[in-house]
């Protein structure tokens, strides 16, 4: 086996990793060096593809149960009054007939096994396979020398009747009952990566390109580049994400968004590939392709999500590394006693209970408790539109008691829109949005482009505007239709010498209430004003209501002016509030919040919300934001709905429930059955745990860890 993967890492397509142990990572399958489980591939296909491990081990399984069979009608037969089998098979034929069937059981049938544990042992790392290879070849090798050359045992190795007891039988079924626990494990592991199968066959297979010409040409989505115009026909999938550029239509965008209802897409509205296509005909504009594009990011994140470790797996890595070398000493101590003090034949019953302590302690179930619950979470949460960025952010999120939020984005919708006009008397509405949206069709301000698809919006068509000029901090002015017009603030107005008259306590109203207010003159005359505003999200108060259910102190970080911060505050029920704070101010206060002994989770869309984003406990990016901000979060939300905290904070809880859940499941079958197999319980009570009944616990152990992961599939948040 290569070592630790340190150097330059593959394309993920061709890595392979640990299910367990995520930090292994190799260029072609094979086994972990660590738990031995079979390396799975990083990222899963677009197709249900087979899995060559799940198809060997069920081929093993198959063959081994039906020459396992056999063995245990013989064993069964010896047991009865009446032997069915004596009258016309030799006790002799019988064994033969055994030795026949269980080594291919034994050794071809279980050779993974012993694999695996010499690599265990190579590699110092010991773990379930060490103790399965060394109880099924200590049962199976003893029956062998007892067959072959029973003349070797002393006189306490034999019954009453003289003959060397051999367990060929219970080394068949523990082989046959451990390939049907893999078999099953590898099934329901593999059902965890649907939801990547499922959000990597909705991408488009190929694109519908717009030539110079005019024409079309259908081209495969990997050979689409930036900047290409891309046909999109009624009822197909977008190909990759950008920008309409002419045409309307309704796209669906339940796949990443989780709503039904299709939205309006017109000119200038984004698009993302894999969405579906409504009635009418779009072309696009391509801005993200390949891996740029957001579906494959969600795939990206989900898998690497599904491979990292939470902290907890730590105690369960911390409980297998101390169980296993325990585990073979308490094997051997029960050999020992058995061997010196128990009853005829010692020896035998030595054997019988020490591969019984070796098969039940198996710790499969232990190690697969955590990864489990991670990959069936990581997986709900992709459906939800919740993206965990690692495992660490699922445990840590219920923790969170403070929730900071930008308000730009995040609270509000991050576009500002022209909300309110107030013509002053002798002007009307048509003349003053004219007038302001000419004037600001030249200028670069944020709010001008609000005022001039505000005033287009209401049926005002710009004029041409000549003599442009930007006042600083004030305004702009310049000529439309041979007047001259000026908008901006109040300063601007003084400047000119223009009476705002009635209309001062009209903008203090609206400032009062969030919005921007602008000042409209025409040859220095009050004209009017326009008031524009950042909307909040119409999902917003229903988000902080929920958040506000769950306990959590909400804080809101803006760097916008006190006056606009308070109304917002005001509005929503905010708890704290502080404006007019710079980028690197926003981290100051995470880490006050947190050295005050808060668990903070941080919410931002922007640039300038990733410091603080990667100083929070728990960083979340609002998915329509920047890419900037999303790779400094641990938790993204895809259509940045804040409700989708509440979500995630209710999985996080389940999630780590179900995990402690596994644990009990898998350590109660543990430290149960090792003392009842090493026999404490046979002085008083005469119960011996044959090494069968051990292999199909250990068995059910990981089968009820791996079907109460699968229980969050059903969770309902």
């Amino acid at each position: 086996m290569a070592g630790l993967d340190t150097g330059t890492p593959a394309p993920a397509a061709s890595q392979w990793v640990c299910p367990m142990h995520p930090e292994i990572v190799r260029d072609q399958p094979g086994a972990c060096p660590i738990c031995g489980m079979a390396l799975e591939p990083r990222a899963g296909g677009a197709e249900d593809e087979e899995n060559a491990e799940l198809r060997d081990m069920s081929r093993r399984f198959w063959i081994a149960a039906a020459l396992t069979l056999p063995l245990v009608a013989l064993a069964v037969g010896d047991m009865l009054a009446s032997d069915p089998f004596s009258s016309f098979v030799s006790k002799r034929a019988r064994t033969i007939v055994d030795l026949t069937l269980a080594s291919v059981v034994c050794i071809w049938a279980a050779w993974p096994f012993y694999v695996r544990a010499v690599l265990s042992v190579t590699n110092r790392s010991l773990n379930m396979f060490t103790l399965i290879g060394l109880g099924v070849s200590v049962a199976y090798v003893y029956s062998v020398i007892a067959t072959l050359f029973p003349n070797l045992f002393p006189v306490s190795f034999r019954d009453d009747g003289g003959e060397v007891a051999v367990y060929f039988e219970a080394a068949a079924v523990i082989v046959t009952l451990i390939l049907l626990g893999q078999v099953l494990e590898l099934r329901a592991r593999s059902s965890t990566s649907a939801a990547i199968r499922k959000l990597l066959g909705m991408a488009a297979k190929s694109a519908r390109r717009v030539k110079e010409d005019g024409g079309d040409e259908d081209v495969a989505l990997e050979a689409v580049q930036v900047g290409d115009r891309l046909r999109v026909r009624p009822g197909e999938k977008v190909p990759v994400d950008g920008a309409v550029l002419e045409g309307v239509s309704a796209i669906d965008e339940s796949m990443v968004t989780g709503e039904p209802i299709p939205v309006q897409k017109g000119p200038g509205d984004r698009v993302v590939g894999a969405t579906i296509n409504g009635t009418g005909s779009l072309i696009m504009r391509a801005e993200k392709v390949g891996a740029d594009t957001l579906l494959s990011r969600i795939v990206a994140m989900v898998a690497e999500a599904q491979r990292s470790r939470a902290p907890i797996q730590k105690l369960a890595d911390v409980i297998s590394g101390y169980f296993v070398p325990i585990v073979v000493v308490i094997a051997i101590v029960t050999f020992v006693v058995w061997a010196t003090l128990g009853p005829q034949p010692r020896m035998a019953y030595a054997i019988v209970n020490a591969v019984a302590v070796l098969i039940i302690a198996c710790p499969c179930a232990l190690g697969l408790a955590t990864p489990m619950s991670i990959m069936v979470a990581t997986g709900k949460g992709a459906t939800m539109g919740v993206l965990f960025r690692n495992a660490e952010a699922i445990e840590v999120l219920r923790k969170v008691d403070t929730l900071v939020v930008d308000k730009t984005g995040t609270l509000t919708e991050g576009k500002p829109r022209l909300v309110t006009t107030v013509p002053a008397p002798g002007f009307d509405e048509p003349v003053l949005l004219r007038m302001a949206a000419s004037i600001e069709r030249a200028s670069e301000h944020p709010l001008a482009g609000a005022i001039v698809k505000g005033a287009e919006e209401r049926g005002a068509k710009p004029a041409e505007a000549t003599e442009f000029r930007g006042v600083t901090g004030k305004g702009v002015t310049g000529i439309v239709e041979r007047q001259s017009v000026a908008l901006g603030n109040r300063a601007l107005m003084a400047d000119l010498g223009v009476d705002l008259g009635d209309l001062r306590e009209t903008a203090e109203k609206l400032r009062a209430e969030g919005q921007t207010v602008m000042f409209v003159s025409v040859e220095r005359k009050m004209a009017g004003l326009l008031g524009v505003a950042d909307p909040v999200k119409e999902s917003t108060p229903e988000a902080i209501q929920s958040l506000h259910r769950e306990g959590i102190r909400i804080v809101m970080l803006t760097g916008d002016s006190r006056t606009t911060a308070q109304a917002v505050a005001r509005t929503l029920g905010i708890d704290d509030m502080i404006a007019e704070v710079l980028p690197d101010q926003k981290v100051d206060v995470i880490k006050r919040l947190q050295s005050e002994g808060r668990f903070v989770a941080m919410a931002g869309d922007g640039i300038n919300d990733a410091p603080a984003l990667a100083q929070a406990h728990v960083g979340i990016a609002m998915g329509t934001g920047t890419d900037v901000a999303m790779e400094s979060a641990s938790v993204t939300l895809v259509k940045g709905d804040l409700r989708g905290i509440v979500r995630a904070r209710r999985l996080s809880r389940h999630t780590m429930t179900n995990i402690k859940q596994n644990l009990f499941f898998a350590f109660a079958y543990n430290a149960a059955g090792v003392p009842i197999a090493a026999g404490v319980l046979y002085p008083a009570l005469g119960i011996l745990l044959s090494p069968i009944v051990a292999a199909a616990a250990m068995s059910l152990s990981s089968v009820s860890v791996v079907g109460n992961a699968l229980r969050l599939r059903r969770t309902n948040v």
